[in-house]
């Protein structure tokens, strides 16, 4: 037995026929979009640009680790992480 949306004699169920209806365009549409946005792989300066500052920050990051692990070595602390 089929339910219309605009049968009013079973309120809940027709609700939880519009919400299913309505999750399963939302989750067909991200996965539309997560595809056309994860077929893209020409990288155009912007995205060059972002991965060498995503690089410059990791590396300025090891750098400050290394220096603070020296310096605690040289403290003779017991715990020389960071």
């Amino acid at each position: 037995m089929s339910i219309s949306p605009l049968d009013i004699s079973k309120p809940e169920e027709a609700w939880m026929n519009n919400f299913t209806v309505s999750l399963k365009n939302l989750v067909f549409i991200a996965v539309m979009l997560f595809t056309i946005t994860a077929c893209d792989s020409n990288d155009g300066p912007l995205e060059k640009a972002g991965k060498s500052i995503d690089q410059a920050a990791t590396d300025m990051g090891n750098k400050v680790e290394d220096a603070c692990e020296d310096a605690k070595k040289n403290m003779n602390v017991e715990d020389a992480r960071c």
